[in-house]
């Protein structure tokens, strides 16, 4: 999707109009944070957040691997 997005003057800062189709894409609506992050081929621009994503994936990893001893831990 090749779309031109508007940047336009808000008090002293600067921002971007988004087209209800790439809100919609995105799964957000006014008032939700969108996460920008850099990529091999640019920025992206993400709903979810990429630094918690990472820190998910470690601790399923952890989990998986200490298991028996995060049981014993419940108990």
């Amino acid at each position: 999707m090749n779309k031109p997005l508007k940047l336009i003057k808000i008090g002293n800062s600067t921002g971007v109009i988004l087209p209800k189709e790439i809100l919609a894409r995105l799964h957000v609506a006014q008032g939700d944070d969108l996460y920008v992050s850099e990529a091999p081929d640019g920025l992206r621009l993400t709903a979810s957040d990429p630094d918690f994503e990472n820190s998910m994936a470690l601790a399923e990893d952890i989990m998986r691997a200490d298991r028996d001893i995060l049981r014993v831990l419940a108990k």
